[in-house]
């Protein structure tokens, strides 16, 4: 099987909301703010990929932050859930999905 390519996105600031991805693409459980937090929590401590939504509707999928290869399940991300913030990271786009590599989390 060859070797994956390396591949080297844009520097991009994204600013939005933190929101579990299934329940974002889905529309189910009402999945914006506060009336969505304990579920979108849920979703992200079971490992359902988080997200951020910008005012826009675009929606980035966050592979990792920072130095953690694992944000799936991840504790840190899931005390974000329904937060607003604004990230500085590389964008990655893949057959028109948009990713997001976090380096930092600039505030929430």
């Amino acid at each position: 099987m060859p070797a994956l390519a390396q591949q080297s996105g844009q520097r991009v600031t994204v600013s939005g909301e933190i929101s579990d991805s299934w329940c974002t693409i889905s529309g189910l459980m009402f999945a914006k703010g506060t009336a969505h937090h304990q579920c979108a929590i849920w979703c992200a401590l079971g490992g359902i990929p988080v997200a951020i939504r910008d005012a826009g509707g675009t929606l980035y999928l966050i592979l990792k932050i920072g130095d953690d290869e694992d944000s799936a399940g991840n504790p840190r991300v899931a005390k974000l859930a329904t937060h607003e913030v604004t990230v500085d990271g590389e964008l990655l786009e893949r057959d028109g999905v948009k990713y997001l590599l976090v380096d930092r989390i600039a505030d929430d």
